[in-house]
């Protein structure tokens, strides 16, 4: 990324690009899926969080606009950048393909699951990911 269009301070880098994303989930960013990139790292240390929006029965004017309703938002939190390499090895390797099957969960799921706000979250605490669904402690990520 050019340097002009960062919005980053010097040491902190984003794990994933916007084109990882798009290539790990087989589609590009729409109004179903939005990408978004942080300019400050978490306190608790997640790299990569997905929400998924329900649709409301109104919202009188608050809240997301109704094209936004059943989508998914992507948030990549930036890291130190000497940890990039191997944070962005290993959500490209083990979080993507699972943030990919959520989200295709998400879409084809119950009504019930489809009308109540979720999340799911990675971060890296040392050398192995951790995952949390819909804000429980985080665990380890179970490898196949």
């Amino acid at each position: 990324m050019p340097a002009r269009n960062r919005r980053l301070p010097r040491h902190l880098s984003w794990p994933l690009t916007s084109t990882d994303l798009a290539s790990g989930l087989g589609e590009a960013p729409s109004d179903a899926l939005q990408f978004d990139f942080g300019s400050l790292a978490p306190t608790d240390g997640t790299l990569l969080t997905a929400s998924w929006t329900p649709p409301l029965g109104s919202n009188y004017g608050n809240g997301p606009h109704p094209r936004w309703w059943s989508s998914v938002w992507i948030l990549v939190a930036p890291v130190p950048s000497g940890e990039r390499a191997a944070a962005r090895k290993l959500l490209r390797e083990q979080a993507l393909p699972g943030l990919r099957q959520w989200i295709d969960e998400a879409r084809t799921g119950s009504e019930a699951w489809a009308l109540s706000r979720h999340t799911i979250s990675w971060k890296l605490p040392g050398r192995r990911l951790h995952l949390s669904h819909d804000g429980q402690p985080y665990r380890p990520v179970e490898l196949p």
